[in-house]
């Protein structure tokens, strides 16, 4: 059985091929980049659907297969940008209805954590998914996955590219940031908001705008403060789930889990604690198609020939969805 994902969630529009034993066999992709401002939604919708016939060939070549090979097609459902995620969802029920094969929708958050599963032999883990949109602690427990903790108001990766803009990086303004941060050498305080098991990260949004604006303190400092504060609030959840449920593995999942500062100290915490601590590689962690794709392996009892009952779900949850594989 070869599956054919199709990711389109937010910046990026790919296209992974992946077989049910695990092997990966195309990973293509394109993604939306701006000098200046973030992502307008519409705009995202006209990038896909521009590179989504390229991506596409780029992918079969990669796999050395053609559609014909296609058993069953996956997109990623929700949650999401919805013009992006309709782009998606069209490109995978046309190429489905072209070859007469099932189409299953899955959730981007559990694609994160099963790509890492698979790739890293990471058993039960917690994980630790920081993307743009999205900030959660998850873990598996009677039948879901089910959230521990989270933001109370946006991803870690927006309130990074956020703060990016703001001071006219661009985006994607992770690793900028992450650059900047390198020659940083002096920490300067800044809130520090973890509620429970939640993070929150407007009001250290609006500190670090202020602190810039008033112009004392040195940009490099500012993102080696942001990193430090922000990480530490993650690392803390995240331990404080991992003793919760009495699991001894941490994986990270998303985007902002490639920043190397967030690893170390992911890895650091593990090793206290006597777990192990896993990620993939990074082209694992930022959104591609391969993830799509091994989910919907997964996922291909899920599948159905009547395309017009399937439709995207830009605010599905992680715990909304039930785990029958």
């Amino acid at each position: 059985m070869i599956c054919l994902g199709i990711e389109s969630t937010a910046h990026t529009f790919g296209i992974g091929i992946a077989t049910n034993k695990g092997k990966i066999l195309a990973n293509a992709l394109d993604s939306f980049k701006t000098k200046c401002g973030g992502l307008i939604p519409n705009e995202l919708a006209k990038h896909h659907e521009k590179v989504k016939n390229e991506v596409l060939q780029n992918a079969l070549q990669q796999a050395n297969v053609t559609l014909k090979d296609i058993g069953v097609v996956a997109f990623s459902q929700g949650p999401g940008i919805a013009p992006s995620l309709l782009v998606g969802l069209k490109f995978a029920k046309k190429i489905a209805s072209k070859v007469k094969v099932p189409i299953v929708g899955v959730n981007h958050c559990i694609a994160h954590l099963e790509i890492g599963k698979l790739l890293t032999k990471a058993k039960e883990p917690v994980l630790l998914y920081a993307s743009g949109a999205n900030t959660q602690i998850i873990a598996y427990e009677n039948k879901k996955y089910r959230i521990f903790g989270e933001t109370l108001d946006q991803g870690i990766g927006n309130f990074i590219d956020s703060f990016a803009r703001y001071i006219g990086l661009g985006f994607p303004g992770g690793p900028k940031i992450e650059k900047l941060a390198l020659n940083g050498k002096k920490y300067i305080e800044l809130p520090y908001v973890v509620k429970g098991m939640d993070v929150s990260f407007s009001g250290i949004l609006t500190n670090l705008k202020n602190k810039y604006d008033s112009k004392k303190y040195a940009i490099e400092d500012l993102c080696f403060s942001l990193q430090e504060t922000v990480f530490a609030m993650l690392v803390e959840v995240s331990e404080r789930a991992m003793a919760h449920t009495e699991k001894k593995e941490l994986l990270l999942g998303g985007g902002v889990a490639c920043n190397k500062r967030l690893r170390e100290m992911c890895s650091i915490m593990c090793n206290e604690r006597n777990a192990k601590f896993f990620a993939p590689e990074n082209k694992y962690l930022m959104d591609n198609g391969v993830n799509i794709a091994w989910l919907g392996i997964l996922m291909k009892k899920n599948a159905v020939k009547n395309y017009s009952s399937i439709d995207i779900n830009p605010y599905e949850r992680t715990d909304d969805v039930d785990v029958a594989w």
